[in-house]
């Protein structure tokens, strides 16, 4: 098109090294903070080679894009990491130049994969993770989109280190300063809280302001209004950004699920200046039983202010409610990493742990398995953290979850028991190889690539009512007209997919970061037993 002919003409100008070198082709992908090109490289020996550029936006930090090459040329150019063949540089303009991998869209193969073949990609996708680990580098977007595939060479590339991190004993020298440079940043004060759906809501709470506010008796009492908590559905929520795979479903749909609020009380001793930017209110109201009640937007800076003369040992007087008291915006911030795709972050990401280890990887590549053995891509769909976390709940119970978030030192609150569900009944269910639900009439003609990016939708037959009351927040449970079954010639493997593979993905999805599986742990496991290392 004529935009992408314009911005390879400016990226010709921008870095003009790359005219002598470098034939152009096409964009290929776009991102927050680069784009990538296609282009051929006339070799000496007369041969054309295809090369990748990336093109990093000129307002990146030159250590986050130091740090990104080092982890290319460091842990790159084996064991499916990406590598790095040059670097062009002018002004603030660069362009790393990698090696080009012709790959498939996860989408478009995501129903045709054999269970063997998204065995041997997982395999893959754990001897990347194992080589970077052992460098001491957490990817923090591990996604289908970053783990490029060719299904007819076999061949898999984990790529894009712009939001790599290191552990504190990294051999990666860059992200121990990128590390620390990120630690500089802020978060919320408040302790937002998230309405799950039919008066279930969870709060994240840190463990110094649950010990005050455990103090207090009143506590218990405001906890019942979380419960009238509604969710505002949004309209036209679900779609996908690709007209083609428009039939495609999440797990969960998309939503205005921004329920909570911050309401600060005006006294004759405090006055709060008026934000000179307003912003949405709209998208931040909460629906209750009869009446809605609207956010009251105050300079954050002024609110921290008038609350900065409270006594640190007060008790706090918002726990459990849908506001923040001025006890909580007196506290200390609390930081912590948080990037990342939504829908692949783990629980202590969603909760804002200070530490963070490689771990994080893992629950990454955890939701992609589920998403391999469930047929849904993306199986979590949020707009905010809370929901994020309120979505693990339904699937590994809300019970589990608070235990685990005990364990790196959050308190969480949900309103409501949440059953976990079994893995291996939701994926069957969700891809429709559960053969406790196959129709007693004939066979239903298959519907065409196009009405359908599912090889099967959930049968009616099939009472959600089974996996538990929390899966009417699971889109694919509701009843469809047209839910198909598939030929058992069709089946390629997934009516026999072994234990071991939920077993796997269980341990993947540990929501304890200390207790959840290794890629060097997972790659010794029995799901893996006769694939070579």
């Amino acid at each position: 098109t004529a935009g992408i002919k314009k911005d390879i003409e400016k990226l010709y100008e921008a870095v003009p090294q790359l005219i002598n070198v470098f034939k152009i082709k096409e964009k290929i992908g776009e991102g927050t903070f680069s784009s990538v090109y296609l282009a051929t490289a006339q070799l000496q020996t007369g041969y054309e080679e295809k090369m990748a550029l990336k093109h990093l936006i000129p307002t990146s930090h030159p250590l986050r894009i130091a740090a990104e090459l080092q982890c290319l040329t460091v842990a790159g150019g084996q064991d499916n990491v990406m590598g790095v063949k040059y670097c062009f540089r002018k002004n603030d303009h660069v362009v790393i130049v990698m090696p080009y991998l012709e790959h498939e869209s996860f989408l478009d193969i995501l129903n045709s994969l054999s269970f063997e073949e998204v065995r041997e990609y997982m395999f893959n996708l754990f001897k990347a993770l194992r080589r970077i680990h052992h460098f001491g580098i957490v990817h923090r977007d591990v996604k289908p989109s970053n783990f490029l595939y060719n299904r007819r060479l076999k061949e898999y590339a984990l790529v894009d280190f712009g939001l790599a991190q290191g552990t504190p004993d990294t051999k990666i020298e860059l992200l121990k300063t990128a590390h620390s440079e990120d630690q500089q940043g802020s978060c919320s004060r408040n302790n937002p809280t998230v309405a799950l759906g039919n008066g279930v809501s969870v709060s994240v709470t840190a463990p110094k302001q649950l010990a005050q506010q455990s103090a207090s008796k009143a506590a218990d009492k405001r906890s019942s209004s979380l419960s009238k908590i509604q969710i505002k559905q949004g309209r036209g929520g679900g779609k996908e950004d690709s007209a083609h795979h428009s039939v495609q479903r999440s797990v969960f749909g998309e939503r205005n699920f921004n329920v909570y609020s911050s309401t600060y009380q005006e006294n004759s001793s405090t006055k709060f200046i008026k934000q000179s930017k307003m912003i949405d209110v709209s998208s931040r109201k909460l629906l209750t039983k009869k009446k809605i009640t609207s956010t009251k937007t105050v300079s954050n800076g002024a609110a921290r202010k008038a609350a900065s003369g409270c006594p640190s040992n007060l008790t706090c007087d918002c726990y459990a409610t849908d506001r923040v008291c001025s006890v909580c915006l007196s506290r200390c911030q609390q930081v912590a990493p948080r990037a990342g795709t939504p829908g692949f972050r783990a629980p202590e990401v969603l909760t804002k742990c200070p530490t963070q280890t490689t771990a994080i990887d893992m629950w990454s590549a955890g939701i992609v398995f589920l998403s391999l053995l469930s047929g849904r891509y993306p199986f979590y769909k949020a707009s905010d953290d809370l929901t994020a976390l309120a979505q693990i709940m339904t699937v590994r119970g809300s019970r589990e979850t608070i235990q685990a978030a005990k364990t790196f030192g959050k308190s969480v609150l949900c309103t409501q028991v949440v059953p976990a569900q079994n893995l291996r009944t939701l994926c069957e269910k969700l891809r429709g190889t559960n053969t406790s639900c196959k129709r007693s009439q004939g066979e239903v003609p298959s519907k065409s690539v196009n009405d359908s990016a599912l090889p099967v939708a959930v049968d009616k037959l099939c009472a959600p009512e089974t996996l538990g009351k929390q899966t009417q927040h699971l889109e694919s449970f509701q009843e469809d007209d047209g839910a198909l079954e598939m030929k058992a010639t069709d089946m390629k493997g997934w009516d026999q997919v072994p234990d071991e593979a939920y077993d796997l993905l269980d341990k993947l999805l540990d929501l304890n970061p200390a207790t959840r599986i290794t890629a060097k742990e997972a790659l010794l496991h029995p799901f893996f037993k006769d694939m070579r290392l």
